[in-house]
């Protein structure tokens, strides 16, 4: 394949993405797709419905693991798969790079940041721990994060502290916060001159509480002191402006609510830092400035790259405002509707502004892990427990392709469940 047409394919891949038709797996299929309907009403989200392939064996109100890939994106993934694989080592040789570097303009526009600081990576863990075990540590130097955060990240913190003689100091978050000053006031008391890096979640993975992270570095700047965010369920999910946070370093999934396909994810690092951090495996000949000498892992999926653009596409076909509406909806109308119920606890913040689509709620006489799984045995719903750090119950994370009456029916069976004894 010459270089011009193989440029137009490509080019006609990552281009209009969003709602087209898809074939049944290697099947030729006639295009009968229903059009989108105007606005943000339940027909709009129920065509939206159409574009995922859902298993009927369970209600599925776990996305927040993973949330699968809608079928247009999927489509394109299936076409980039075969164009890679029929290329061979001509497209790797050749055209990986540029490729890459072009979706990775695409993401940095979407996330609000400069592209020569963006790195696309598999998923959250890889890009923060990047940081963590890269960090120029020295013996006594300090970190603050919470009890809250994701266990893979702390448990890197806790292999630095062992390795390093970091010091490791810990805050807890309340589930239900009086002010963002509150919440400001308990990392600076962790903060000491010895401090240097700060860790913590734009939005928390077990409760969905969504934290004042622009505060939160200003306050920690004004001690000189480097932020970490962990945006694993922001991105896609919520507006992001990484530029307008003023973080150091941010690190997201891609494949969680961008509903890219299961595999990729970001890092940003700010210009400032990147000749400072110590790669996890060695790149030849590239300048301490190039972001890229963090990210070398060899030979990788690039075809799974490539999706990110139909991902991206897709969602700004509905748009990240309507989507965060959206989500945002769901999840307040099954929690407003638990609250005040005898034995309920919900365990994720009541103001619009601290939450969006996640949230967590538990029975207080049902321990988290036989509350999961009575939910999926009895009613067909699945869902996961969380059970430490002052958070007990199942983390509830529906998609935009969750309906109300599915939701209708995990209310009535947390109803039901709360009155037994």
């Amino acid at each position: 394949m010459k270089k011009r047409q193989f440029l137009k394919r490509l080019g006609q891949a990552a281009v209009a993405t969003t709602f087209v038709p898809i074939a049944g797996r290697g099947q030729e299929t006639i295009e009968t797709v229903t059009p989108y309907p105007k606005g943000d009403g339940e027909d709009f989200w129920a065509r939206i419905r159409q574009d995922f392939e859902l298993k009927p064996d369970y209600i599925n109100l776990e996305n927040g693991y993973y949330c699968i890939s809608p079928k247009p994106v999927m489509e394109k993934l299936h076409d980039f798969t075969q164009m890679v694989n029929y290329e061979g080592s001509y497209y790797m040789r050749n055209y990986q790079w540029d490729n890459k570097e072009k979706v990775t303009a695409r993401l940095a526009k979407f996330v609000g940041c400069n592209p020569n600081s963006l790195a696309i990576t598999r998923n959250t863990t890889e890009s923060l721990d990047l940081i963590i075990g890269g960090f120029p540590w020295k013996t006594g130097d300090e970190a603050v994060f919470a009890n809250q955060d994701y266990g893979a990240m702390k448990d890197h913190f806790y292999m630095v502290r062992d390795r390093y003689g970091v010091v490791c100091n810990e805050i807890s978050i309340p589930n239900h916060p009086k002010s963002d000053e509150e919440i400001v006031a308990l990392y600076e008391s962790k903060i000491t001159p010895k401090t240097k890096l700060l860790m913590v979640c734009h939005m928390i993975n077990i409760t969905g509480h969504v934290l004042p992270i622009r505060k939160i570095c200003d306050m920690a700047h004004s001690h000189g002191v480097q932020v970490m965010v962990d945006g694993a369920h922001a991105v896609g999910h919520i507006e992001v402006n990484i530029s307008e946070l003023d973080c150091d370093y941010y690190g997201s999934s891609l494949h969680k609510w961008l509903n890219a396909p299961l595999g990729v994810g970001l890092l940003y690092v700010s210009p400032k830092h990147i000749p400072h951090i110590w790669p996890l495996l060695a790149e030849y000949g590239r300048k301490p400035g190039d972001i890229l000498r963090l990210n070398h892992i060899g030979t990788n999926p690039v075809h799974i790259y490539l999706a990110i653009e139909a991902a991206i596409d897709y969602l700004e076909g509905i748009g990240i405002q309507k989507k965060e509406k959206r989500l945002r909806f769901l999840q307040k109308y099954w929690s407003d509707r638990l609250r005040d119920v005898p034995n309920v606890v919900v365990n994720t913040p009541v103001e619009a502004k601290r939450s969006c689509g996640i949230a967590n709620v538990g029975i207080a006489h049902i321990p988290p892990q036989l509350l999961a799984e009575t939910l999926l045995d009895e009613f067909g719903i699945w869902t996961v427990a969380i059970d430490g750090f002052n958070v007990h119950g199942c983390r509830i994370t529906p998609n935009i392709y969750t309906t109300t009456k599915e939701l209708d029916v995990f209310v009535k069976a947390m109803k039901t469940l709360a009155k037994r004894t």
